[in-house]
């Protein structure tokens, strides 16, 4: 058996890398499991925006709505590679919610979560305003702008697991918890690599249960803990288009049913279009945007834009599976986006905590409060150790909030043989850590294969050797969106080379640190 860690955590989506990383840094022996690759369920499926969630402001979620409008700036401190301000267009619409309600939830959504650096809320004119063109004008006379910010939200995962490791997690990625029992005051877990069909049997003090819409069966099956609260399923599935106009602000659109439908620039290229909002029901792993929810969303763009948009038009949809807590709402799109935690303690003695729900936005200060309760569980408390993660960068994100470009132009300088727009996708991704791929190039050469869009062999073996990719759809799917750009032959070649060069057993090492 290999040594007791304080913490196991199931699940290498937002929430469980997030607490992998607050946990190591605050001096926890931490070891998380995911059978899959990271992110690869819901935390790669949503909107990709980091916002306080104006809609849910109607069903009162005042606390949520806060805590996420308070993250925004947070969260593009740390991360100001990854993440930027957008800026939002809500147009009204006659017959729909009225200007006084709109503009009542603007000036809240302004002022209840201690706004410093993004702009606030103006009115449009939309008859002359750039953002109007793409509308129907004789639909739309004005509209409001407000502020959020989008992310690469699968990177956000790998970032968040990647310093988790600097500071001494052991990250394992295709490796699945196949049963656990309380023994001694701990918990004694048999583990499986996927890969090799290898199994270890590892003891932790704590389990942290995160395995998003598997939580319930994993706490009941795995675990053997019954629970009291109850998650609900809900799909939610995006298209993704040709670019529909030039400018770079993201449109909200109410439809006449009471949704809303995000309408976002996307990759440069591409315009994204989503989300739904329906209960599902089966393997969250086989979920796919369905005819009826790409014509819907279709439909949705349609009604509000001069050019319409037909299923013909979409280039890509994917659809993920958000684990919300049941509060009992009537229909998904009420269904709360607030976060439960649940701690099961027998005899006060090794305990499992459950995360039921959550957003994206918020996964930080879940990471914060999940560490404060199972604290008390865990040798030496919380150790003493101050909340740290607000102030400290995620990797690659040591650099001012407002200075992307400038890292963009400095790389340049440094290596003239790439393009704008190859060097602007490198810092977006990677911030100060693209020097890392680059190294000594002194051309693209240098970086070996060309795998198409801008994809180097160097690039890959970097995302193998820290970033736990394994293949293709590791790399062009979730490490980097280049499926959008990439022809089927150039992925089938990546996916050779990783087969033959690089082989799918390999994992980064663990970096170790001080805490």
């Amino acid at each position: 058996m290999e040594r007791t860690f304080d913490l196991l955590i199931i699940g290498g989506g937002i929430n469980g890398c997030g607490i992998a990383r607050d946990a190591a840094g605050r001096g926890f022996s931490v070891l998380l499991c995911e059978m899959g690759d990271l992110a690869s369920a819901t935390s790669s499926w949503s909107s990709k925006l980091i916002h306080g969630g104006l809609r849910y402001l109607e069903y009162y979620e005042f606390r949520l709505v806060r805590e996420a409008l308070m993250e925004r700036e947070v969260l593009w401190k740390i991360a100001p590679h990854i993440i930027n301000p957008l800026r939002l267009v809500l147009p009204y619409r006659k017959g729909l919610r009225p200007a006084w309600m709109l503009r009542m939830g603007l000036f809240l959504y302004d002022h209840i979560g201690g706004r410093r650096l993004l702009p606030g809320t103006r009115v449009l004119d939309l008859k002359v305003d750039p953002a109007g063109a793409p509308l129907k004008r004789d639909i739309f006379p004005k509209g409001f702008e407000y502020s959020d910010a989008r992310v690469d939200d699968a990177r956000l995962v790998v970032l968040n697991a990647r310093d988790a490791a600097d500071r001494g997690a052991d990250i394992r990625t295709r490796t699945k918890v196949v049963s656990a029992r309380r023994d001694g005051g701990q918990w004694t877990v048999s583990i499986q690599n996927l890969r090799t069909g290898g199994q270890d049997s590892v003891s932790a003090r704590c389990v942290v249960n995160a395995a998003g819409p598997w939580v319930a069966t994993v706490l009941t099956g795995q675990l053997g803990v019954t629970s009291r609260a109850s998650t609900r399923l809900v799909q939610g599935s995006h298209i993704v288009v040709r670019k529909m106009y030039e400018h770079d602000r993201a449109y909200i659109l109410q439809n006449p049913d009471g949704r809303i439908v995000f309408v976002i620039p996307y990759q440069d290229d591409f315009t994204l279009i989503g989300t739904t909002d329906r209960d599902y029901e089966g393997d969250p792993a086989k979920v796919v945007a369905t005819p009826e929810e790409i014509n819907y969303l279709c439909a949705a763009a349609s009604e509000n834009f001069q050019r319409a948009v037909t299923p013909k038009d979409v280039v890509w949809a994917y659809s993920g599976v958000r684990p919300l807590y049941d509060d009992g709402a009537s229909e998904a799109k009420a269904a709360t986006r607030d976060y439960v935690l649940e701690v099961d303690a027998a005899d006060g003695t090794a305990p499992v905590l459950s995360v039921f729900g959550g957003k994206i936005t918020t996964y930080r200060r879940l990471a914060e409060e999940a560490i404060e309760r199972i604290g008390a569980h865990l040798p030496g408390g919380a150790r003493g150790r101050r909340r740290w993660t607000a102030t400290v960068a995620l990797p690659g994100g040591d650099f001012p909030a407002q200075g992307i470009d400038d890292l963009t132009r400095d790389l340049r300088r440094s290596y003239p043989f790439l393009s704008a727009g190859h060097a602007a996708r490198l810092t977006h991704a990677y911030g100060t850590r693209a020097r890392q791929i680059l190294g000594d190039a002194r051309s693209l050469g240098d970086l070996g294969l060309d795998f198409g869009a801008t994809l180097s062999e160097a690039e890959v073996r970097y995302q193998v050797e820290n970033e736990w990719a394994q293949t293709a759809e590791d790399v062009v799917w979730r490490r980097t969106k280049l499926g959008l750009k990439m022809t089927a032959g150039e992925v089938g070649v990546l996916e050779s080379f990783l087969d033959l060069r690089m082989g799918h057993n390999s994992q980064p090492k663990q970096a170790r640190s001080a805490p």
